[in-house]
């Protein structure tokens, strides 16, 4: 049962929000910049937050933004991530944690190379 219970808690199908000895923790900032020109078109947005509602911890908010300087656009990253149960709790968090800057990092890894090909002379844009 207990490996069950692990199984569930890991894939995020199973989130235990008490609010019971909450403990909240930054995730790893991220940055991507693209070359010189604007990484979106004529919309642009330049923020989008958002809060998880099934995840592996009960809490987790992300902000994504987009800034352009000098004709660069630069993306940005941050989150928190929120588990209850105190100690429990936060030897968890740094687990869930682990993961998920590393799946961030290989996200912005892949549109920084994207940006960094569109941003090439003569690169194609779709």
């Amino acid at each position: 049962m207990a490996g069950l219970g692990y199984y569930l808690a890991v894939t995020g199908k199973l989130t235990i929000d008490t609010g019971w000895g909450r403990r909240v923790r930054p995730l790893g900032r991220c940055c991507a910049a693209s070359g010189h020109r604007p990484a979106y078109g004529p919309a642009r947005p330049h923020r989008v937050s958002f809060r998880l509602v099934r995840a592996p911890v009960p809490h987790v908010a992300e902000e994504f933004a987009l800034t352009e300087h000098d004709g660069t656009t630069t993306l940005t990253y941050a989150g928190e991530l929120g588990t209850d149960f105190g100690k429990a709790g936060q030897w968890w968090a740094g687990r869930v944690a682990l993961a998920w800057e590393a799946a961030v990092r290989a996200s912005f890894a892949s549109i920084r190379a994207e940006a960094e090909r569109r941003a090439r002379p003569g690169a194609a844009h779709r």
